[in-house]
């Protein structure tokens, strides 16, 4: 159905009931904590700070294993407060929220990841609008970054990031805030191996799983010619992320190998190791940086029940490392 939805006039009843008005937020304590992490993370063995877990460690759970992260607003007594009141559509805002600490109080200490404090993941909740940020933290422990939001809607935010001494490692909390404005829903592009952005073609060769992690490689090209030339962006040569079509459970994968190892190549494959928690439709996002600019490559890929036909898997260009040097953090 195509009739438009006006969703600016209940956006705050709509966060509100995730308990993380910002206006509040020095009020607002722990909502819940879990008795374990629901997600995987960097880990106790992945070098929180370089993004490469140990060679022959396998102390990280696979994704599936667990709950997947950003479907709490709440949890480990950490909670993401974010805005209550409706955002402007196509308009750049100062986007603010906070983070607070089982004490109720901002937080203010994170350890470092991926050359960041924190990273902000934002879509729509029909998986348009993929935006990866990383916002300023201020003395009071209020993040800002700059955001337009391109149309109306309900939108996820997920905050990605390790707290500092919380021997639980890396959390990823997730909360809804709305666009005003008519919204019209978009339909979930159909899965493809091939995606275009600016220019460039990628082509996913591999096949994500929930039974097992699996090898998944994104090779990159420009006017038909392999990108042999990848520049790091956060510390690797790509990123990915992948979310869950009706939920947006959350995974982000980082890839294998990283620049100046000696031994990964600057393209054109970019390998991966995950593993889907679930059977479903999932939208993938990977960036990558050429020519001084990150772009995002968006893929819709079926797993488990949900597979529909598909082209063949397109061969690697470069062969993934071996499971055990890769360096993924499913979140």
């Amino acid at each position: 159905m195509n009739t438009a939805v006006k969703v600016g006039a209940f956006g705050a009843g709509i966060v509100l009931a995730f308990g993380a008005a910002f206006g509040v937020g020095h009020a607002v304590g722990p909502i819940g904590s879990d008795p374990a992490p629901a997600h995987g993370g960097h880990g106790a063995d992945a070098d929180a700070r370089g993004g490469a877990q140990a060679p022959g460690v396998t102390g990280v759970k696979p994704a599936a294993a667990e709950a997947p992260g950003g479907l709490q607003v709440s949890e480990r007594g950490y909670t993401l407060a974010a805005p209550a009141e409706p955002l402007p559509v196509g308009t750049r805002t100062d986007f603010r929220f906070r983070v607070l600490g089982p004490d109720g109080r901002p937080w203010t200490r994170y350890d470092r990841a991926h050359e960041q404090d924190l990273h902000l993941i934002v879509a729509r909740r029909d998986l348009s609008g993929f935006q990866h940020v990383h916002p300023t933290l201020g003395p009071d422990g209020t993040w800002s970054v700059p955001l337009t939001f391109a149309t109306a809607g309900t939108y996820r935010v997920f905050a990605d990031f390790t707290p500092t001494g919380d021997p639980g490692g890396p959390l990823t909390l997730g909360a809804d805030v709305v666009v005003a404005g008519s919204y019209e829903p978009a339909a979930l592009p159909a899965p493809t191996r091939t995606a275009t952005v600016d220019g460039y073609t990628v082509t996913l060769a591999g096949d994500l799983s929930a039974t097992g992690s699996s090898a998944l490689t994104l090779n990159v090209s420009k006017d038909g010619r392999p990108v042999t030339d990848l520049q790091p962006y956060l510390g690797a040569y790509g990123h990915l992320v992948a979310l869950r079509q009706g939920d947006l459970a959350y995974l982000h994968v980082h890839p294998q190998g990283a620049p100046g190892d000696g031994k990964t190549p600057a393209g054109p494959g970019i390998g991966f190791h995950a593993q889907a928690p679930s059977a479903g439709n999932y939208r993938l996002y990977l960036d990558f940086r050429h020519e001084g600019t990150v772009r995002t490559a968006e893929f819709t890929v079926a797993v488990g029940a949900a597979t529909t036909a598909q082209a063949p898997p397109v061969a690697p260009t470069s062969s993934p490392a071996p499971e055990a040097e890769h360096g993924e953090h499913a979140h």
